[in-house]
């Protein structure tokens, strides 16, 4: 007897805006208390059990198989911190981290601050988060969730005593920092209908909530606020950002109770961040064309742009992403053509120079570096086919410490067996796209080989060819893994994010394609097996690309999926919606309407085959809500015209990030590898 999938009730809403009338028949879907909307959701959830009924030991395996790579009993590098040394470790069967340190030097006894793992045993979903030491190093501030919509209680623990004590703040963002008077606490608040982070509080140790002081309110709902210390220790630092524009206010952190002055007044389209060092500020700014940014200084007393003076100029060619700060040196993190620098650069202007990075695909970036007196910088690398390193190197006599290599447990991987390379497509108006790839070495180059192509392309966020030994278990099936670096990334400097988005979004999702049809045309794979995968924006992605060139591909995976634009951009009250306007556009504006509309994947679904989809959300998302794809894939079943699958996928007590667990989360990357595995016949 065939297995008949759930079909959604039409309750039909008309939607109107600037003359046009839109008629959504699944609306009524978004209210996660009605007992209707639960009830088609864990339908959706039956039927893809059913479904895929066949090939559940193959999952638990696959699950087993990824789990077997990852040391159980791992330990962090240690950093210090103002005299202590701390650790994060786990340990062989548990899902969360255990936070320790130890007073002095490595040789001390360990001291237990938060196991994890005992602090989830009661919920289903658990995060820790924003754990900050008072300056005594008496004390730890530290935030939990426990519900999976990003809204964290902070609370403050006695690492003598093991005392928690009674102060507890609700619905934060998780982060706070002390005053250097060790009794003072800062943290931001978040507006609990939009999640906006808007407030930035003071809190007495040893007071109710009701008795903090409201610091600072960021009333426009494009910007987001928070706070923070600067390296230097010498300020408090609450900082205000929207897409395209950004502002901060300094505060001596001697003197909590003191009044926050603002650094440098906002600018529309002007973006800046500032670090602390020797009486002066450094500016990373994109301010006057400065398009990949440049560096710029100020006194501690004239901190205003009038007052900046130059310090690293704009190039056109490299995108400047960060500058770490030392007591004799800095170090800049730069990206040209695609690739990480680190500069190093003595103060006195004695020494420059890059350290040495060879591949065309790989990650490097700074790690942890909170020493302000440090001689090392400590810096992490890894390429597509091997593992991470993290590396202390010494800035003054050139050498390096590898103090942890990824260990891939099994037995079976040997980084010799892999092969990475990048690769240029050439997109329909005539540019350039890197795509960077990894595959086993017996790879065939003939069109038969199945292939996984993913991609994000938005919010400037770059995806950097990084190693997943999880990724092991397609390459080890003849998959060929592809990061396709489309526009609304970062990855070719800022202008490449800057033509992905408002009216140059539809080139993230041509870029894609193209992409596609590249790695067709060069036969390292072909329509019957290729696949596509995306989560959230890249959800939104993998949306349009199916509506714009659903034959391209034999199956997508869409996760969290950003796919309702219209509604939801159009929808103040829903979470981020205010503060995404510079990224999407303002569709209270008619152009912006009409623009988002014309690639919404909720609004184009039409009468035509599409490919075969496993789609996947959680019922407490703050980030995009269940309804999205909960719609999308309702539309889809009652437009679509093949007999491809179709799945929606709701875990039923997370959100945005998924399950909380180290392995837990495994589980859903075991199902999306089922889904594509099975359809390329690689299950038993």
């Amino acid at each position: 007897m065939s297995i008949i999938p759930p079909t959604a009730k039409k309750k039909p809403t008309k939607l109107e805006k600037h003359g046009d009338v839109r008629t959504d028949d699944y609306y009524w879907m978004n209210d996660r208390e009605d007992q209707e909307v639960l009830d088609y959701l864990n339908a959706e959830n039956e039927y893809y059990g059913k479904m895929t009924s066949h090939t559940k030991e193959f999952q638990k395996a696959l699950f087993q198989e990824m789990k077997s790579r990852i040391k159980e009993d791992d330990t962090s590098v240690p950093y210090k911190y103002n005299g202590f040394w701390y650790i994060t470790k786990y340990e062989t069967g548990q899902e969360y981290p255990i936070y320790l340190r130890r007073k002095g030097s490595m040789e001390a006894a360990d001291q237990l601050m938060f196991d994890c793992n005992q602090m989830a045993k009661d919920h289903e979903f658990f995060n820790l988060r924003g754990i900050s030491i008072s300056p005594d190093n008496t004390l730890a501030s530290f935030a939990t969730d426990t519900v999976s919509r990003r809204q964290y209680t902070i609370q403050v623990k006695n690492l003598e005593t093991g005392e928690i004590y009674d102060d507890k703040v609700e619905n934060t963002t998780g982060s706070s920092v002390w005053g250097n008077d060790g009794k003072t606490l800062f943290y931001a608040k978040k507006d609990p209908v939009t999640l906006r982070s808007d407030k930035i509080y003071r809190h007495t140790l040893g007071t109710s909530e009701a008795q903090d002081v409201l610091i600072f309110h960021e009333k426009d709902s494009t910007f987001n606020t928070f706070v923070y210390k600067t390296k230097s220790k010498k300020y408090l630092v609450i900082g205000s950002v929207s897409t395209l524009t950004s502002e901060y206010r300094i505060l001596d952190a001697d003197n909590p109770e003191g009044d926050f002055k603002v650094f440098s007044p906002r600018e529309r389209g002007v973006e800046y961040s500032i670090s602390h060092y020797n009486g002066n500020f450094y500016v990373l700014t994109n301010k006057d064309s400065a398009t990949n940014f440049k560096l710029m200084k100020s006194t501690d007393e004239k901190t205003g742009s009038e007052f900046w003076q130059e310090f690293i100029p704009h190039r056109k060619d490299v995108l400047l992403e960060d500058v770490d700060i030392f007591k004799d040196y800095y170090v800049l993190s730069e990206r040209e053509n695609g690739l990480n620098r680190l500069k190093i650069v003595r103060w006195d202007g004695s020494d420059r120079y890059y350290l040495p990075f060879d591949s065309e695909t790989y990650v490097a970036g700074t790690s942890v570096n909170l020493d302000f007196d440090a001689q090392e910088l400590r810096y992490f690398y890894n390429e597509m086919g091997a593992p991470y390193a993290i590396i202390d190197f010494n800035m003054a006599n050139k050498t390096k410490k590898i103090l942890k290599e990824q260990e891939v447990l099994g037995g079976k991987f040997n980084k010799s067996n892999y092969r990475t390379e990048r690769l240029w497509a050439i997109a329909r108006d005539g540019v350039k796209v890197p795509i960077s790839l990894v595959y086993h070495k017996n790879v065939k180059f003939d069109g038969t080989s199945p292939l996984l192509q993913y991609a994000y392309g938005s919010y400037g966020s770059t995806i950097d060819p990084y190693f997943s030994s999880v990724r092991l278990s397609l390459l080890d099936r003849g998959f060929i893994y592809a990061i396709a670096h489309v526009r609304g990334g970062e990855y070719l400097g800022r202008s490449w994010y800057e033509d992905g988005k408002l009216f140059q979004k539809k080139n993230t999702f041509t870029d894609f394609v193209d992409c596609s049809k590249f790695l067709i045309k060069e036969k390292y794979t072909s329509p019957e097996h290729l696949y596509a995968s995306g989560g959230s924006a890249g959800g939104l992605l993998m949306g349009a690309v199916v509506n714009m060139a659903p034959d391209l591909y034999k199956g997508v995976i869409a996760s969290v999926p950003f796919v309702d634009v219209v509604t939801t951009m159009l929808d103040s009250s829903i979470p981020l919606t205010t503060g995404e306007y510079d990224e999407w556009g303002n569709p209270n504006e008619k152009e912006y309407y009409l623009y988002m509309k014309s690639y919404s994947p909720y609004d184009n679904v039409e009468s035509k085959s599409y490919p075969n989809m496993y789609v996947s959300t959680g019922l407490h998302d703050s980030q995009v809500q269940y309804w999205e794809p909960a719609k999308w894939v309702a539309k889809l079943r009652e437009f679509k015209t093949d007999d491809n699958l179709l799945f929606l996928d709701t875990n039923m007590d997370a959100g945005h990030g998924g399950a909380s667990g180290r392995f837990e989360s495994l589980k859903e990357t075991a199902k999306e590898y089922t889904f594509i595995l099975d359809l390329e016949g690689k299950t038993p």
